[in-house]
This record gives structure tokens, C-alpha cells and sequence, in this order.
């Protein structure tokens, strides 16, 4: 886990632990070497970063002495959620301008749900609520983009699925 916790998400200021990919690690002793099964959660299907995260953690997992070889699974279930990602990994994100929706407010799956709020995302650079929705797309699938009428900086925020 720590050296899972050294790899970066190739796309955000976050590790991959901090981002909550990780599902799941598992260690098999053998007399060669010791083999490493990892099962990973993609924030979306189709994610265009996963070749690079399997091949990092291949890579810097298989150069920890005594490992033989590594395994990496991306797996669907249960589902990536906002939810996952760590409060170190929320402040990451923060210091880099990226929002994250709180923990639990929201939802995925079963029946659908409206949340009703009185006040805006908050911007990551001033702390005003003066702020609104840019646009629904931002430069990933999991990011859109807020504009802050305070400060005036435009910032991204994850999208909850």
C-alpha cells in the first residue's frame, strides 16, 4: 500500500489510494517470489487513464524486492463514488482548484434522488458560494467547471456517480 500510495492519478493532483481506486490487494507467498493481485476501481468506464494507472502500478509494485509478479483488475463492483476519496486526497484536490462533493449528499443507483441546496459549491480559492455551474463538461469525464463571482477564477468540481 505504500508504494500504491507514491502513484499519482495521471490526470488529478491525488494518489491513486487517496482517489479510493483501490479495492482491493492481495499478497500470495511463493518460493520464487510473492505474487500481487490488485483490484482497481475506474471513476468511468472508458477511462482513458487506466492503461497508464495499470502500467504504473505494474511497474513500481513489481520493483519492490521479493515481489515476482503483479496483477492488476479493473473491476466495476462495487461502483467508484465520490465518497471514496480520502480527506487527505479531498485537500489535494482543493489546493489544485478541484471541488468534491460532500460525503453522502447525493446519490448512485436505486431509486432517483433530488438534493435541494440553499447555497452554491464553494470556491476552493476564496471560500465565497457566489459561485455557479460553467459547464457540465470539463477537461474529463468526471470533472465540470464553476465560476466564482467573487474571486472571478473559474474552478473544477468532481462529478458524483
Amino acid at each position: 500500500m505504500t508504494v500504491l500510495r507514491g502513484i499519482p492519478d495521471p490526470e488529478m493532483p491525488i494518489s491513486i489510494v487517496d482517489l479510493g481506486l483501490v479495492e482491493r490487494l492481495e499478497i500470495a507467498r511463493g518460493v520464487a517470489g510473492d505474487r500481487v493481485d490488485i483490484d482497481i476501481l475506474p471513476t468511468f468506464v472508458g477511462c482513458p487513464a487506466l492503461p497508464m494507472i495499470e502500467s504504473d502500478i505494474t511497474t513500481q509494485v513489481g520493483a519492490v524486492d521479493g515481489i515476482e509478479s503483479v496483477t492488476v483488475r479493473f473491476v466495476h463492483d462495487p461502483p467508484w463514488s465520490v465518497d471514496r476519496i480520502s480527506e487527505a486526497g479531498r485537500e489535494s484536490l482543493r489546493t489544485h482548484g478541484v471541488t468534491v462533493p460532500e460525503r453522502g449528499v447525493g446519490g448512485s443507483g436505486g431509486a432517483p434522488t433530488v438534493t435541494l441546496r440553499t447555497s452554491a459549491v464553494p470556491c476552493p480559492f476564496c471560500g465565497s458560494r457566489a459561485t455557479s455551474l460553467d459547464s457540465a463538461f470539463g477537461p474529463t469525464r468526471c470533472r465540470m467547471i464553476y465560476y466564482c463571482d467573487s474571486c472571478r477564477n473559474s474552478f473544477e468540481h468532481m462529478k458524483r456517480v
